[in-house]
């Protein structure tokens, strides 16, 4: 099942996607116990919003061994996690900015998980049953100002440097036969296996609940494949996952 969240008549809905035209809208959030309405409603691709409105984004860094070797980094002993703030997030279609404070903003595509449970200390069986959906998602970094902080927060952390989207896919099969595949210009710079993850899905659920409570509409980005590269003004990048999503944002440079 697919679900996004949409704009109509001036009033944002979460809506579960009916076919390419129609979606059904919900009366909340279905991850928070939303419901079905008897409202129908076009399904127009200027419409579509950013599918969550998380507490928090937790984000997990080098959790594919070839990226760690491609930006000359070991490959983590346990889980390396950071967050990014609400403000962020991006819709799909809205433009990336790349800020003046960077040199080199690049894209990260991975894969986003959409946790629909409340988690304290959870067990990676509790976290499986966790996962309300998921979907594509760009963990775009300013990786000068990265190197130069040593720390995550401001090279990851600018409005915009997190598009999220397009839906939420509730049913995308065995997690490990899905495929990140990032584009720019068309050209492929990405291209990874979620079963060449070092940490899989439900262990991350695990570990970070162990640190901190993931609550109902809570996101994880569980890292990216090699290939991560520069974006630029005029660039549209696209992050697919398999069949589940695709995820298309502009890039621009951010005003003065």
């Amino acid at each position: 099942m697919r679900f996004l969240r949409l704009t109509h008549g001036g009033i944002d809905y979460w809506a579960r996607e009916v076919d390419a035209s129609t979606a059904r809208l919900f009366d909340g959030a279905p991850y928070a116990g939303g419901r079905e309405t008897d409202r129908f409603v076009p399904l127009r691709q200027d419409a579509i919003l950013c599918p969550v409105t998380p507490s928090k984004i937790v984000c997990v860094g080098r959790n594919y061994r070839e990226h760690a070797k491609e930006l000359g980094h070991e490959v983590p002993k346990e889980p390396l996690l950071f967050l990014k703030p609400p403000s962020a997030l991006l819709a799909p279609g809205a433009a990336i900015e790349l800020p003046p404070q960077s040199e080199r903003v690049e894209h990260e595509g991975e894969l986003c998980v959409v946790v629909g449970k409340t988690l304290k200390r959870a067990s990676r069986a509790d976290g499986a049953a966790a996962i309300f959906a998921v979907t594509a998602s760009n963990d775009v970094t300013a990786r000068d100002l990265q190197r130069k902080d040593v720390q995550f927060t401001r090279g990851k952390g600018f409005d915009t440097f997190c598009p999220i989207g397009t839906s939420l896919e509730t049913e995308p099969g065995p997690l490990e036969a899905l495929r990140v595949v990032t584009r720019v210009g068309g050209v492929e710079r990405q291209n990874g296996s979620v079963a060449d993850m070092i940490w899989p899905v439900d262990e991350l659920l695990s570990y970070i609940s162990h640190v901190m409570t993931l609550l109902p509409g809570d996101v994880v980005l569980t890292g990216t494949p090699a290939g991560v590269g520069p974006l630029l003004p005029g660039d549209v990048v696209e992050v697919a996952i398999s069949t589940v999503a695709t995820l298309r944002n502009t890039v621009v440079a951010a005003p003065a």
